[in-house]
């Protein structure tokens, strides 16, 4: 009778469940809707994220190509020169050589010699898995190492943005961000651009400075003491000591630098119809391409004009705006030197709204982060000096 109130061990190792469990081969991560699972992509947005989710399940390979917001990031730009097979098996050797940035006078000589022809193949990156850019591939076939798409022998192989792109079918917001910008200039020297395109340029906006100084008010007041004065207007040494020439140096490079982005932009943006923005930008924050949707149609519509020296979109024709100030203080502290903004437009669409626009100053300062923002809104305010340029 003792015996049959002895506790059961087992019972105690492996009670009986008070609820009822589901069956172990549910996966509940398939009970997901689809659109929840876009939301997720589109909010992981990388290209090669994305391709690595590409590869995890078939459902997952056939819904990332309705992906909208795309974000490709380019590790290495490889023009045609250093495509051989030396710098294909050492990226890391090239890609010094690529980013190094040598001193400020070169920039003159730069843009003599060609200043865009490391953009000349923009689209040639390290990029996503291999196993991502053939999708006729089973979703259950072996997996390539990460970033690195390497032949038998070794060899890094580089993809197109055009071709990392292709299988994205709904690609509506696009940004492509380079490793670094294309001018090269010194430590300390400020020079920001963005542009807008349709079929040719629509305006730019570039600020610059020859240096950035800290301790404002302790700049300021050694400054004044040495004779610098600032009466609004532009001081005779400016035009003298070759400080025009710096500037206008620094206008033609980033509007080369902008057309030669824009030229590159063509396959993307005649394949991919359903664009409706797209940011073509780099990881130093110097230069800024943007195309809104009535751009982008506008170039389907109308094909650009390329430049017969070179392969970029020919500039037309120019009317500028120049704003100086050998000295900008700015509310954080910062002391711009030889602060120069310059507000671009073709010669076609110059006119009374344009002038609005300028004076407002609100289409400047939404161009550039802050604190160089408020540094446009303040220069714009200064005395305004116009200039033209011809179409080159």
């Amino acid at each position: 009778m003792s015996s049959s109130l002895r506790p059961d061990a087992t019972a105690k190792i492996h009670p009986e469940p008070s609820f009822p469990f589901p069956p172990l081969s549910i996966d509940y991560f398939d009970r997901l809707p689809d659109s929840l699972l876009l939301l997720i992509f589109n909010k992981i947005c990388d290209v090669k994220a994305l391709g690595r989710c590409c590869i995890v399940s078939r459902r997952f390979h056939s819904l990332i190509p309705q992906v909208e917001n795309v974000v490709v990031k380019v590790d290495c730009v490889i023009s045609d020169d250093d495509s051989t097979a030396s710098s294909a098996t050492n990226p890391a050797a090239d890609n010094c050589n690529r980013n190094g940035n040598g001193p400020f006078s070169n920039l003159v000589r730069l843009f003599y010699s060609g200043i865009i022809k490391p953009l000349q193949n923009l689209g040639q990156f390290l990029t996503a898995p291999k196993r991502f850019t053939n999708p006729s591939s089973s979703g259950s076939s072996s997996v390539d190492d990460d970033d690195a798409s390497e032949d038998q022998n070794g060899v890094v192989t580089h993809h197109s943005p055009t071709q990392v792109l292709k299988n994205f079918n709904e690609i509506r917001l696009l940004k492509i961000e380079l490793p670094t910008g294309e001018l090269g200039i010194e430590d300390g020297v400020l020079l920001k651009w963005r542009a807008d395109f349709g079929s040719t340029l629509d305006n730019c906006v570039i600020l610059g400075a020859s240096a950035i100084l800290e301790n404002s008010q302790d700049v300021i007041c050694n400054t004044t003491g040495g004779g610098i004065e600032d009466n609004g207007s532009i001081p005779e040494s400016f035009y003298t000591n070759g400080g025009l020439k710096l500037r206008v140096v620094w206008t033609i490079s980033s509007l080369i630098a902008a057309s030669a982005r824009h030229y590159l932009l063509q396959p993307i943006i005649s394949e991919h119809k359903t664009l409706e923005s797209l940011v073509l930008t780099d990881g130093d924050g110097q230069g800024v391409l943007c195309m809104n949707r009535e751009q982008l149609d506008e170039l389907r519509v109308k094909p650009l004009s390329a430049s017969s020296a070179s392969k970029r979109t020919l500039v037309p024709a120019l009317n500028m705006r120049l704003w100086y100030a050998p000295l900008l203080g700015l509310p954080n502290g910062i002391v711009l030197k030889g602060a120069t903004l310059v507000a671009i437009r073709p010669s076609e669409q110059a006119g009374v709204v344009v002038k609005k626009e300028i004076s407002d100053g609100g289409w400047l300062s939404s161009a550039f982060e802050e604190p160089f923002g408020t540094a446009a809104r303040m220069l714009v305010k200064r005395r305004t000096y116009c200039l033209e340029m011809n179409s080159f």
